[in-house]
C-alpha cells in the first residue's frame, strides 16, 4: 500500500509529536508499506522518512522543482525523488500515487494537502481513506469546523465517511482495512 503522509517541515512544540511520528513510521515500515511524502529531510518529514527507510521500504519524496530552497535539498532517506514542475503538480502527483492519506501535525501546507484529499474523496474523484493523526488533539479545531459545516448544512456527514480523526495507530489501521 502507498501511504501519503502530510506533515510539518518542523517539529512543533506539542509534547508527543515526535514519538507519534516515529510510531506511525514504524507502523508503515513494519507493514511493508510505501511512504509518499513531501521529500523534506528536516522536521517531521525527515523523521517519518528516516523511520520508514530503516525498514528497507520504498520512500518516495515528491518535490516542487520550481521552489529552489526545496528542490535543491539533499533527500537522505528517499529511495526515489520525483521533481514536479510546481507545487500544484506535486500535490496532484501525491494524490494520484497514494492509496491512503494521513496528516500528522503541520502548518498551512499540511492543512491544504489533507483538505484537498478530503475534498476529492468527498466529490468522488477517488475513494481513499483520509486520516488526521490527532496527536495531542492537534486537529480538534478542524474537526469542530467540519461539524459546524454539517450543522449549517453545507456538508453532509455521509460525505466525509472516509475521514478519520484518531490518536491511535491501531484504529487507523482498522479504518484503512475497512475501506
Amino acid at each position: 500500500m502507498k501511504i501519503a503522509v502530510y506533515c510539518g517541515s518542523g517539529t512543533g512544540n506539542k509534547p508527543n509529536v515526535i514519538s507519534k511520528t516515529v510510531e506511525l513510521g514504524n507502523w508503515i515500515g513494519k507493514n511493508g508499506h510505501t511512504l509518499i511524502y513531501g521529500g523534506g529531510d528536516e522536521g517531521l518529514m525527515g523523521i517519518i522518512a528516516k523511520t520508514v527507510y530503516k525498514y528497507g521500504n520504498e520512500v518516495i519524496g515528491v518535490l516542487p522543482g520550481n521552489v529552489d530552497f526545496i528542490a535543491n535539498r539533499t533527500q537522505s532517506y528517499c529511495t526515489q525523488v520525483i521533481k514536479a514542475s510546481n507545487m500544484n503538480v506535486r500535490k496532484q502527483t501525491m494524490l494520484e500515487m497514494a492509496d491512503v492519506f494521513i496528516a500528522l501535525p503541520g502548518g498551512i501546507g499540511t492543512l491544504d494537502e489533507i483538505s484537498e484529499a478530503i475534498t476529492l474523496t468527498k466529490i468522488g474523484v477517488f475513494d481513499k481513506p483520509c486520516i488526521l493523526y490527532d496527536v495531542d488533539e492537534f486537529y480538534q479545531g478542524f474537526k469542530s469546523f467540519l461539524e459546524t459545516m454539517i450543522q449549517s448544512e453545507f456538508l453532509r456527514a455521509a460525505e466525509i465517511k472516509k475521514v478519520l480523526f484518531s490518536q491511535d495507530v491501531d484504529e487507523i489501521e482498522q479504518f484503512i482495512r475497512k475501506g
